[in-house]
C-alpha cells in the first residue's frame, strides 16, 4: 500500500550529478530558507553528504551511473556492482533514479532484490497529455514517474519554463526533477550549461557563468515553491509514498 492522496502534494527531487559541494549547498540553502522537503539522488561521496543526511527535511536516494558499462569502457563495472557501490554509500536509500534514466527488467529486479522500494526512472512530459501516477510492477517496486525535468524542459520548450500556473494545475502526481548545477547557474538554455561544463569543479570560474539577467531554472524553483505554498500544497519526499 502506498500514499494515494498526492493531488495536493509537491515532490521536489534533485539529481546531484557530481556537482561541487558549493553548488549543492546553494540548493540546500534555498530549500532550508523555504523549509520544504525534498529528495536528493546521490552520485558520489562528498563532504556535504553528511549535511544532507542530517537534514530531517531530506530523503537520500541513489543515482547510479551505468553509462561506462553501456559504452563498453575499459574496466567498467556491471550494473550489480555499480548498484552495490551506491548502496554502500547510501545504505538507507529507498529510492533510485539512474543517471540518464537507465533501466531494464534485469536492473529493476536487482533494485528490488537490494531492498530498494521506489524506482523514479520514468519521464513522461506534461506535453504528452498522459496523467502520471505511481504504479507497482511485478517485483513490487513502486514506479514514480516525473512530469517535469529542468534540462529536458529547456530542450523541449524553454519558453514554457515560466508557465508555473500551468505546471501546478497538472492533474497527475507532481514530481519535479532538478539538478543543482542548473539551479546554481540559473540555466535558461542548454548553451549556457555547455559553456560552463569545463568549469563544473571550479566554483570561482563557474560563478562567472551564472545567468543574472533572464528567467531561468533557479527562478522556476523559487516560483514553484512560492506558488505551491499559496495553493497550500504539501512538500513531500518520495519515500513518503510508502506510507500506509
Amino acid at each position: 500500500m502506498f500514499l494515494n492522496n498526492y493531488k495536493n502534494s509537491i515532490f521536489l527531487t534533485f539529481d546531484i550529478d557530481w556537482a561541487h559541494d558549493d553548488v549543492i549547498r546553494d540548493t540546500i540553502e534555498i530549500l532550508n530558507s523555504e523549509n520544504v522537503r525534498a529528495t536528493f539522488f546521490v552520485t558520489h561521496n562528498c563532504v556535504i553528504l553528511d549535511e544532507l543526511r542530517q537534514n530531517e527535511n531530506f530523503e537520500l536516494g541513489i543515482h547510479p551511473n551505468f553509462n561506462p558499462s553501456l559504452n563498453a569502457e575499459p574496466n567498467s563495472k556491471s550494473f550489480m556492482e555499480v548498484t552495490d557501490k551506491m548502496l554502500q554509500l547510501v545504505p538507507e536509500a529507498k529510492s533510485v533514479r539512474s543517471h540518464y534514466l537507465t533501466q531494464n527488467s534485469g536492473i529493476l529486479n536487482y533494485f528490488a532484490s537490494c531492498g530498494l522500494k521506489i524506482d523514479a526512472n520514468q519521464y513522461i512530459p506534461m506535453s504528452s497529455g498522459i496523467i502520471c501516477k505511481p504504479y507497482t510492477i511485478w517485483n513490487n517496486l513502486i514506479c514514480v514517474p516525473h512530469f517535469w525535468e529542468d534540462n529536458l524542459q529547456l530542450l523541449e520548450d524553454k519558453a514554457g519554463i515560466n508557465d508555473i500556473t500551468g505546471i501546478l494545475n497538472y492533474e497527475g502526481i507532481k514530481v519535479f526533477d532538478f539538478h543543482p548545477v542548473h539551479v546554481y547557474l540559473n540555466t535558461e538554455d542548454m548553451e549556457r550549461y555547455e559553456n560552463a561544463r569545463p568549469h563544473l569543479q571550479n566554483v570561482r570560474e563557474l560563478s562567472s557563468k551564472r545567468n543574472n539577467e533572464t528567467y531561468g531554472i533557479r527562478n522556476v524553483l523559487y516560483d514553484i515553491i512560492d506558488e505551491s505554498k499559496k495553493k497550500n500544497y504539501t512538500f513531500r519526499t518520495l519515500d513518503e509514498l510508502l506510507s500506509t
